[in-house]
């Protein structure tokens, strides 16, 4: 297990240690768009196909759908576009694609806009994933090696997104989960090992959802974001580390770009 973590130098009074939550119960799930209501009309056929009478017969409505792309979150989507139903109903149209759990949805799914049928090869035509995201969806905040003497080591040993406590927390790349847990200054911290031998890390986190030895993919929810830890608000703290431990960081941003992550 990695040491303690030494993000930040103590504060005084002692923060009161938060436990680890492993539990996904309550957490919103991140799951994929589907379309508006009214999508059952059918679509109009500019050229028609004219019978024996003259009359102009419309052609029939062709199924629409949508292709999941990194960061979809299908409760937030469902809610601009007012489903009806809400991500309950886009689950259950689509069941037979996401599968059991209904919190992994990849980037590269093809499923039903409408709850039309569509057949599951077509739906899974498009299943390709990305193999590097970004680890949620944020402004920058604090960089990368920023000195200050609120640091341990002297300087920020990562780079902090901005997002407020309950937002989406994914693993960048696949991977195997090193440590889950409480660590120190970090709060509750997830650490992930890569297969190019690399290491991230995610810090100060409200709540966790995967356990130490468990088998992740890109873009997969791991955890909630939040505020656990030695912070002076919520953010998300990531690292990219060349072991598990503190002190062997690399510049995050760099290495996500140089796996053709914007960011």
């Amino acid at each position: 297990m990695p040491a303690k973590g030494k993000h930040r130098r103590p504060k005084s009074p002692r923060v009161t240690r938060a436990a680890a939550v492993a539990s996904v119960s309550g957490a919103a799930l991140a799951l994929p768009l589907i379309g508006a209501t009214g999508a059952h009309a059918a679509t109009s056929n500019a050229a028609g196909t004219t019978s024996a009478t003259g009359a102009t017969a419309a052609a029939p409505a062709t199924a629409r759908t949508y292709t999941v792309r990194t960061g979809d979150s299908l409760s937030e989507i469902a809610r601009k576009h007012h489903v009806t139903g809400g991500w309950k109903r886009l689950y259950k149209d689509n069941s037979s694609v996401i599968g059991s759990d209904a919190s992994l949805i990849r980037p590269g799914m093809k499923l039903s806009l409408d709850g039309a049928s569509v057949s599951r090869a077509a739906l899974t035509t498009t299943t390709a994933t990305a193999d590097y995201v970004k680890p949620v969806d944020g402004p920058i905040g604090t960089p990368y090696h920023e000195a200050g003497s609120m640091w341990s080591s002297g300087y920020h040993t990562g780079t902090d997104f901005i997002v407020s406590t309950g937002t989406a927390v994914k693993a960048v790349a696949a991977g195997t989960v090193v440590s889950a847990g409480w660590d120190g200054a970090y709060g509750n911290d997830v650490v992930i090992r890569h297969a190019d031998g690399r290491y991230s890390q995610y810090a100060h986190l409200s709540s966790i959802e995967v356990v130490a030895g468990q088998s992740v993919t890109a873009g997969q929810q791991i955890a909630l974001s939040g505020a656990t830890g030695n912070v002076t608000g919520p953010h998300l703290h990531f690292e990219i580390r060349t072991t598990p431990y503190y002190g062997s960081d690399v510049d995050p941003l760099a290495y996500l770009r140089s796996h053709g992550v914007s960011v």
